[in-house]
């Protein structure tokens, strides 16, 4: 049986800890990251795989005939890509199938590498997409809440530019924070409207509905998720993150009711 060098451990070893980032980046809770990662390590010839995870950071190890390779890496964002992380447990899935032989180990690492490499190249939806079915969801929660037609034309509009905004600042590179306060306040600049020009039967539902992208239930759920797991301070520090984040909003949200001098907003 042929033995794994050290360079090929090396490889094996970047290719588990970009897995492991890339599950970070795209929203997947803790323990499917260390599981993933560790998954990978093992299918690809190495004896032992240990991972650790912060918030903004992964540290991983492999194990090897007695040689031991650790690695740190920074994550370089918090965004949500279910279909990617759903892709990545594909191909993890594809590498365990494989025929376990040792003289194949070092084409299947170059394989799995392609497919990661192909995977980083994948188109998002586009858009104008994303935003159209965005501003669709909050109108039809205006709707459902008793809105009438206007009202949930304004949500419609106003989901729409506040969901273009928050992409087009994330392609950016804005702060995060900032991001959501300026999406917010356009979302609530735009859904006021309604008050001003006495546009339907409940302004207020406009105001509530078309802030509702802004939401930050996928992390909260994985914060809870890690904490309940045992991964306390990577739950910790996604919930203040998610915290953080519905300040945030809050903050836009009462800078554009201050700036239109609405004061009875509110059901």
């Amino acid at each position: 049986m042929t033995s794994i060098s050290y360079v090929q451990q090396q490889h094996i070893t970047r290719l588990c800890v970009r897995c492991g980032l890339l599950l970070m980046q795209y929203g997947a809770e803790s323990a499917v990251v260390v599981d993933l990662s560790k998954r990978l390590g093992l299918a690809l010839g190495m004896n032992s795989v240990e991972c650790s995870l912060n918030f903004n950071a992964i540290t991983l190890t492999t194990i090897c005939d007695e040689r031991c390779i650790t690695t740190t890496r920074d994550t370089i964002n918090q965004s949500i890509n279910v279909n990617v992380l759903v892709q990545i447990q594909q191909i993890v899935n594809k590498t365990e199938s494989t025929i376990d032989n040792a003289e194949l180990k070092s084409e299947l690492t170059d394989r799995t590498t392609l497919a990661f490499d192909e995977l980083d190249n994948k188109s998002v939806y586009p858009t104008w997409l994303v935003g159209v079915f965005v501003g669709a969801s909050c109108a039809a929660f205006a709707y459902l809440n008793g809105g009438s037609w206007s009202i949930t034309a304004v949500t419609f509009i106003a989901g729409m530019v506040a969901m273009f905004t928050r992409i087009y600042l994330s392609k950016h590179h804005f702060n995060p924070f900032i991001a959501v306060i300026v999406t917010a306040f356009i979302a609530s600049l735009i859904g006021a409207t309604t008050y001003y020009f006495d546009i339907g039967n409940n302004a207020d539902i406009a105001v509530a509905s078309s802030v509702l992208l802004l939401v930050p239930s996928f992390p909260l759920i994985n914060s809870f998720s890690d904490i309940l797991k045992g991964y306390v301070n990577i739950g910790v520090g996604r919930a203040v993150f998610t915290y953080m984040l519905t300040l945030s909003a809050c903050v836009g949200i009462v800078m554009a009711l201050v700036l239109l001098r609405i004061q009875h907003w509110g059901f």
